[in-house]
């Protein structure tokens, strides 16, 4: 039997971004049916033009919404497939992804939830942040649940799980801005070790404009609360998580500066 794929797409105001997004999903091959669901939240920029010229191959909508995890629900809730993810309209998906999916849930029947290597790139597709990948790899294949809790290592964009778990746990928590993946990641975790696909599944697209770019202090912080409120009371995972955060903040603001000193350098000569 064929497994059916729903796809979520949220977007706003990503006209120079969505069109890569949507080519790499609708270009997807194997032996799988797919439903693709947009979600636009009133974009202005063009964005619902492109989405007409999908005509036929796709479902959309354009609506207010009350934030990314409110627009992705509302795709979650009009998918029909056995397997769901969502997908970002900046990032994408890479060449066999879907049919990958596929075949780690007909290998593994009790399977409930995938993830996969991810590429980084910039807003001209430019592979970077490569250490970073590199590291995020290494972590994946050496999954637990405690990891997880330590740090989020998993790339949304490769995600995909059933949707029968999804009436199990839940929809994204509607309150949270940024983790609101990293506390889905915790509830799928706590029903069972996901399977990790060693090949690139997709591309997290990275700039400094970007939600991850431009937050990622207050990304962390609240990451770091997500994860205190599954761990409860237990005092070790918590150290450990806010040391883990910790460090990686710090990454990335001695990244920050270094592209500072690097544009300014440009900037003067």
């Amino acid at each position: 039997m064929r497994p059916r794929f729903s796809v979520v797409t949220p977007t706003f105001n990503q006209a120079h971004f969505i069109r890569g997004t949507i080519d790499s999903v609708l270009e997807q091959r194997g032996e799988f049916d797919l439903e693709y669901h947009v979600v636009d939240a009133e974009s202005t920029d063009g964005t619902q033009a492109i989405l007409r010229d999908y005509k036929g191959r796709l479902e959309w909508s354009s609506e207010a919404d009350h934030g990314q995890a409110d627009a992705i629900n509302k795709g979650l809730r009009r998918c029909s497939g056995a397997i769901v993810g969502w997908l970002n309209s900046d990032d994408t998906l890479l060449p066999g992804a879907l049919e990958r999916v596929a075949g780690a849930f007909r290998d593994h029947p009790g399977l409930e939830w995938v993830h996969g290597r991810c590429r980084i790139i910039d807003e001209n597709d430019r592979p970077i942040r490569r250490a970073i990948e590199l590291y995020k790899h290494l972590r994946c294949q050496h999954y637990s649940l405690g990891s997880l809790l330590a740090e989020n290592f998993v790339s949304q964009m490769t995600v995909f799980w059933r949707r029968e778990t999804m009436e199990a746990i839940g929809l994204l928590d509607e309150t949270l801005r940024f983790a609101f993946d990293y506390d889905l990641w915790l509830r799928l975790a706590r029903r069972g070790d996901p399977v990790y696909i060693p090949t690139p599944q997709a591309c997290f697209r990275w700039y400094e404009s970007s939600k991850s770019g431009a937050s990622f202090r207050q990304q962390f912080a609240e990451d770091t609360r997500v994860a205190e409120r599954h761990v409860g009371s237990r005092w070790w995972p918590k150290a450990r998580k806010q040391a883990t955060n910790a460090a990686i903040v710090g990454v990335y603001e001695a990244l920050a500066a270094v592209r500072r000193l690097g544009l300014g350098r440009r900037t003067s000569s």
